[in-house]
């Protein structure tokens, strides 16, 4: 048996929903199907999204349902040193430069000049694979939906810094090349980051490090091997790659799973209010995200039963050759 670490990487800026069980649930089970270590990283990075106390709700709500972590929590906020280390790391390469483009620049200067889709699967073509289940819902998303980025960065700064601006942000210089990637649930990937995203920003405007640095540094340093998500990050996952190379870490396996969507065709979020997962009903809880995932609802007595029958059922459909 391969050696095999996955992991949930929730951001506190509120509790559990619907939608965060379901990835939940399937990193959970993908990592007990291949007897497999599955860690729960908080990432609280982004700073003015985080709700004090969230990060602690949201590990009661995990445990109310069974859900049991491996190894010591790990907050993205203590690791500010190892994302200086990496982003050091690339600008020895010569792969950093300052950024002096406002949002309004951004804007101003939009032009996307024919780029495609790359390839990269929409959530409403998230066709499952590996027998998974037609009937798991993908709702109307649209690639915009499942967090495609916004125009190409076009370069404005990429060959210095216009006369009288000072560096805001920080971007990765990206080379030219397809980006490829087999994905557990969607298939082959592809994507041309030069072309279709342009140099994406490693250290914010305002000081904060990117999610796209900070994962990758976070999944390298604590092993993981399979990475089990949402389809809104499908979209991140070519230069998440890209970095992983940069700085010399094997990348992990990935899926993304189905989002859960509401009632007008948008991602259940946070950010559009969605309710808190129900804890006093654990199992009507369960069955709901596991029916999600296109699986018939389990008739069990209990957390343990469901988690067991769950465990074996996702074995069977989405085994690791």
């Amino acid at each position: 048996m391969h050696s095999y670490t996955g992991r949930f990487a929730p951001s506190p800026s509120g509790p559990l929903h619907a939608g965060s069980l379901a990835a939940a649930m399937a990193s959970y089970l993908d990592a007990r199907a291949h007897q497999g270590r599955w860690l729960l990283r908080i990432e609280d990075i982004d700073t003015p999204r985080v709700v004090p106390g969230a990060d602690q709700r949201i590990m009661e709500q995990l445990q109310a349902l069974g859900m049991r972590w491996d190894e010591a929590v790990v907050w993205q906020s203590h690791r500010h040193a190892a994302y200086q280390a990496a982003f050091d790391a690339l600008a020895r390469q010569g792969l950093v430069y300052g950024c002096a483009c406002t949002r309004k620049d951004l804007l101003a200067g939009v032009d996307r000049g024919g780029y495609g889709d790359g390839g990269m699967a929409s959530v409403a073509s998230m066709a499952p694979t590996r027998g998974a289940a037609t009937g798991a819902a993908t709702g109307a998303a649209t690639g915009a939906a499942a967090g495609a980025d916004a125009a190409p960065y076009r370069g404005t700064c990429r060959n210095g810094l216009p006369p009288g601006r000072t560096a805001r942000a920080w971007r990765l210089r990206v080379a030219a090349g397809i980006e490829r990637f087999d994905d557990r649930w969607v298939g082959p990937q592809q994507q041309d980051v030069e072309h279709e995203v342009g140099d994406f920003i490693l250290k914010r405007a305002d000081g904060l490090w990117a999610y796209q640095l900070a994962v990758v540094v976070d999944d390298a340093n604590q092993g993981i091997s399979d990475i089990v998500r949402g389809a809104d990050l499908l979209s991140s996952t070519a230069r998440q790659q890209m970095l992983a190379r940069y700085l010399g870490s094997a990348f992990p396996r990935v899926m993304h799973v189905p989002l859960v969507i509401d009632g007008q065709g948008r991602k259940l979020s946070k950010q559009n209010h969605a309710p808190a997962m129900d804890c006093a009903r654990p199992l009507a809880t369960l069955n709901t995200a596991w029916q999600h995932l296109g699986f018939e609802a389990l008739p069990v007595s209990d957390t343990q039963a469901f988690w067991s029958t769950a465990q074996y059922r996702w074995a069977a459909r989405f085994s690791i050759a």
